[in-house]
């Protein structure tokens, strides 16, 4: 299951792990697919729309945090990944568009979210992509 906030990168990643063309997709509601869930941004920046990503997290395996190089707002607040009753994984996405400070600026956010591993990726280029599903196929 894929989080995070509006324009983070999810549904790009998830074109890039199923080797699809990558074009933008506005993810309107949850989107189920062969081994994804896809939860609309609007889900993590409105609050009371929280407990959609709760209860959804239980139809998955594990559920993966992204958070934007490029985006420095506070998403996740401190122990978010208690929510769910899962593994976590988080990924710093669109590190072709960042600095090193901004990258590990997102690392710590993830982590003080609650997530045991982060992996920097851009989706675009393919960068640390086959580490993602590395990571998806042992947890």
């Amino acid at each position: 299951m894929l989080i995070g906030p509006i324009g983070c990168g999810k549904t790009t990643l998830m074109q890039r792990l199923k080797n699809e063309k990558i074009q933008y997709d506005k993810t309107q509601t949850l989107e189920f697919s062969a081994n994804f869930i896809d939860t609309p941004g609007e889900y993590m920046e409105h609050h009371n729309m929280m407990r959609y990503l709760r209860t959804t997290s239980t139809d998955a395996d594990i559920v993966v945090l992204l958070q934007s190089a490029t985006d420095r707002r506070l998403i996740y607040p401190a122990g978010f990944c208690s929510a769910f009753p899962k593994p976590t994984l988080g990924l710093v996405t669109k590190i072709d568009k960042a600095t090193a400070d901004d990258i590990e600026y997102s690392r710590k956010l993830l982590l003080t979210a609650g997530v045991k591993k982060v992996i920097p990726i851009s989706s675009m280029t393919g960068q640390n992509i086959d580490q993602v599903r590395e990571a998806l196929k042992n947890d």
